[in-house]
């Protein structure tokens, strides 16, 4: 009773069999990656459609300049000529926003699904990770304190 119980032992033990599991982390590595590969997966799809679409609309706008620069016999054909690639350049470019905001909206939903995908499998490997250590702490916690007995 009068002596002074040594905590040195028990304190070992406990730190070595802190569940320091490095499977789980092998785990979370993979997972991580496969999650950044996705994502990029998606940037690089819409990366290319995005070009896609600016070089359609590049491609569209120099067929309607080239009308635009052709000489005229009349003063008002230049001016109905103008006002016709006005016209076509505003409906161009209607379209063309159109396609981008479909090809972000597409971007959104897809980025949306893999968070959510994430999160789900984050949560159920977290919850699987501190159910583990809980466990190996419990039992590392009764040794020691039957130790000290």
């Amino acid at each position: 009773m009068t002596k002074t119980p040594d905590f040195t032992k028990v304190m070992q033990d406990m730190m070595a069999s802190f569940p320091v599991d490095a499977a789980a982390v092998q785990n979370a590595f993979k997972t991580q990656a496969a999650m950044g590969e996705k994502l990029s997966k998606v940037a690089l799809e819409a990366a290319e459609k995005s070009t896609e679409i600016s070089a359609k609309w590049a491609k569209e706008t120099i067929v309607k300049m080239s009308d635009l620069s052709k000489a005229k016999t009349e003063p008002t054909d230049y001016t109905k000529a103008a006002t016709d690639f006005a016209s076509a350049a505003a409906e161009l470019a209607a379209e063309n926003m159109a396609a981008f905001a479909e090809v972000a909206k597409k971007v959104q939903m897809e980025t949306v699904e893999l968070m959510l995908a994430a999160g789900k499998d984050f949560s159920e490997d977290a919850t699987a990770a501190v159910k583990k250590a809980t466990a190996e702490v419990t039992s590392v916690a009764k040794k020691a304190a039957a130790a000290a007995k």
